[in-house]
């Protein structure tokens, strides 16, 4: 066998210990797969934040713009609510300033549902359409059939139409009633709280108002809220 020289053996040894050349296809393979993760990770991200964000602003699905968890400050308050009714929608701004412990009360109540379903189970026209519980409420007849109606709709300064109020009277904690006026009404004035006023929808009061009614101004046809939705902006 033929000896190997010393320097040929140094010059292999070189060879083997080098680098191994890498092509510029390889390369380009690895560059793309890290993009195409890259882009995968960053899409998975955006839809599980969109489902977090979704998920934690849901509640009720008939309230808008509303947490219950929120400290009940009057700026916190939604300022709007939306009445859902077969004949439309019916838009109320509240009197959060005016008529703070009414309007804390209506919110809770509408938070709860309790309006959902709720009929009008009054409706005189050219004077309320009457909803909510009746107990302790005082029906709106008694009211009429005690007072000249027809000549004390010509003005009133303080009890204008299309004003949301409930009666003065003591309620339980789990009723609320509310009427909302379709004409000026000042002998009003005594027996009602101011905390609301309609802003958009008083077509549709006047269409309810229009409803066929007994001789005890109950609606011969049920009609109702279907629901109510709360904004604190419109």
């Amino acid at each position: 066998m033929a000896r190997i020289k010393p320097q040929t053996l140094l010059l292999q040894s070189k060879k083997k210990k080098g680098p191994s050349h890498v092509s510029i296809s390889t390369i380009i393979v690895y560059c793309l797969l890290v993009g195409v993760l890259a882009v995968l990770l960053l899409t998975s991200y955006r839809h599980w934040s969109k489902r977090s964000t979704g998920q934690t602003g849901a509640g009720s699905s008939n309230f808008e713009d509303v947490d219950a968890t929120q400290d009940s400050k009057k700026y916190d308050l939604p300022g709007y609510a939306i009445l859902n009714t077969p004949k439309g929608y019916i838009t109320v701004e509240l009197f959060k300033d005016a008529a703070p412990e009414i309007v804390d009360k209506f919110l809770d109540l509408c938070q709860k549902g309790h309006f959902k379903g709720m009929p009008f189970h009054h409706v005189i026209k050219h004077y309320v359409i009457q909803g909510g519980d009746t107990e302790g409420l005082g029906a709106a007849e008694d009211w009429i059939s005690k007072e000249k109606l027809r000549t004390k709709l010509i003005t009133s300064p303080k009890h204008e139409a299309f004003t949301l109020g409930t009666t003065k009277s003591k309620q339980d904690d789990k009723k609320f009633g509310f009427f909302i006026t379709t004409a000026p009404i000042p002998d009003l004035n005594d027996r009602l709280i101011l905390f609301g006023r309609v802003v958009k929808g008083q077509d549709v009061v006047q269409e309810i108002e229009e409803v066929d009614t007994d001789e005890r101004y109950q609606p011969k046809s049920s009609i109702g809220i279907i629901d109510v939705t709360l904004k604190k902006e419109i």
